[in-house]
């Protein structure tokens, strides 16, 4: 799994590339809560480079969205295509998350 990270307008982006699966799931969640933890408001997970991802995935992204909401801020999903795509879609994870198809769309979309 590769994390890339950068700034949008009033926005956190997190890039995930690769997977997020039970072995990379904690370094998700772990980088995740550190970014919350240092960088206070909207979060934007970018997906457009993960190729697959699992329950644990699943259960990683589910722990970042409660954490960054207890922070007072959203978590928005977007690039969410494909086989991950899929994924949230089966398991009902495209009705929990925001999601949208672009940073700009996501940001526009940002209380």
């Amino acid at each position: 799994m590769d994390i890339q990270t950068s700034t949008a307008d009033k926005a956190l982006v997190v890039a995930v590339g690769g997977r997020l699966d039970a072995l990379t799931a904690p370094e998700f969640e772990r980088k995740a809560a550190e970014l919350i933890a240092a960088t206070p408001g909207p979060l934007i997970v970018d997906f457009e480079r993960l190729d697959y991802i699992s329950s644990a995935g699943l259960r990683a992204l589910l722990a970042t969205a409660k954490r960054i909401k207890a922070a007072g801020a959203q978590m928005l999903c977007v690039g969410v295509t494909g086989p991950v795509r899929e994924v949230f879609d089966i398991s009902g994870f495209s009705a929990v998350f925001q999601m949208h198809d672009s940073v700009v769309g996501a940001l526009a979309a940002v209380d």
